[in-house]
């Protein structure tokens, strides 16, 4: 799927051309290089003065997480988003799902667990973003955990909506969104749940763009079906690309059987690996000069590219010189014609996403104490 391009816009949306130069400005930030944007006619109508979800003129962002453990290199490919929409002056909300991940089993279902990696993920957030000032106006960051509208009426009332005419079938259709297949929940009624939990968390929170991997694109339109249904105002949805694991070849399989994932470590770059750690794993992530497909290209791509604007190749003295590119086809292109060796082209992309993760790193080293708990529930101490 080619990437959105706001130029390439225009011409299915017209109105783009009426929007005041500031409005176009706000709008390339918050769309341009995501790998889908649905339902823009609602963006398009904030930034062209028309009111917010919630009746004013600040365009309110998520993207939901629940908490499961210590993250892959895929949270920096949403935080990449989420600071290009706090440059938009966009209200960025992180929607740390607690009791989504409790129905989830997540940690086994221990509360106390999940709700320990939540105010973990807080910190990575803030230090991936480069701390922003939090609160709720346009331009800054807040987090909000489910369990703080669990007790609300007005939430269970609109999960209800959001559940009521929906076949079993549909539901389980859209388990993939929960990391499960079709037949993984009959035992389990509150899975069920699920997919009208998220669906309502849009609305309930007067949300004007939803934000997500595109492995949640069924929960989003999940969601827009029900607004439909009831004649809600629909949430425009942005999506960002999925990375595939660094072994996997062939491209991108729409099923996401290629999709990176933390319970692969040797497939996947955690966000806590160090430089030499990731040129290890690396080593052995799949790039054959002949073939365009490469998770190493993903990542130059989506992360170092975007956030740098520059890959640094520096290969040993004895076969190379160092070079640099900020170009992703010329990159590539060296790599198949032999002026890159495949093992150097790996590890300046390694470099490059280490350097983009030295804030965490250091964030971290400086207060260790919410990773280190986080990793002793996991079992990585």
């Amino acid at each position: 799927m080619e990437q959105v391009q706001f130029d390439d816009l225009l011409d299915r949306h017209p109105s783009m051309a009426d929007l005041t130069e500031g409005a176009q400005h706000r709008l390339r930030l918050m769309v341009d290089g995501a790998e889908e944007v649905v339902g823009l006619d609602h963006l398009l109508s904030v930034l062209g003065g028309g009111p917010s979800m919630a009746g004013d003129d600040i365009i309110r962002c998520y993207v939901g997480f629940e908490p499961s453990g210590t993250a892959h290199i895929g949270w920096k490919v949403l935080a990449l988003r989420l600071r290009n929409m706090l440059d938009a002056d966009a209200n960025v909300l992180i929607f740390l799902a607690d009791w989504h991940a409790w129905v989830n089993d997540k940690f086994g279902g221990d509360l106390d667990a999940i709700q320990a990696t939540a105010r973990y993920m807080e910190d990575t957030f803030r230090a991936l973003l480069g701390h922003p000032e939090e609160g709720e106006g346009p331009g800054q960051l807040r987090f909000l955990w489910a369990s703080t509208v669990m007790s609300d009426g007005a939430y269970w009332a609109r999960v209800l909506r959001c559940s009521k005419g929906m076949t079993l079938a549909q539901v389980r259709k859209t388990f993939s969104i929960m990391g499960r297949d079709e037949a993984s929940s009959d035992h389990d009624l509150s899975r069920f749940y699920y997919p009208a939990m998220q669906a309502a968390d849009i609305g309930h929170l007067n949300i004007d763009v939803a934000i997500g991997g595109m492995d949640q694109r069924k929960a989003h339109m999940y969601m827009r079906d029900v607004s439909s249904k009831w004649g809600w105002p629909k949430a425009t949805c942005l999506h960002t690309p999925i990375l595939s694991a660094l072994n996997a070849s062939g491209g991108r399989m729409e099923s996401f059987d290629h999709k990176m994932s933390k319970s692969d470590p040797r497939g996947a770059i955690l966000l806590h690996d160090d430089v030499q750690v990731m040129r290890k794993k690396m080593r052995k992530a799949y790039l054959d000069p002949e073939d365009e497909q490469s998770p190493v290209y993903e990542l130059a791509a989506h992360i170092v590219l975007p956030e740098q604007g520059v890959i640094h190749v520096t290969p040993n003295p004895k076969f190379g010189e160092p070079s640099s590119w900020t170009d992703l086809d010329a990159f590539r292109a060296a790599v198949m014609d032999g002026t890159l060796h495949p093992l150097d082209a790996k590890w300046g992309v390694a470099d490059g996403l280490a350097e983009g993760l030295r804030p965490v790193e250091e964030h971290f080293t400086a207060h260790p104490e919410r990773l280190a708990i986080v990793r002793q529930l996991t079992g990585q101490s």
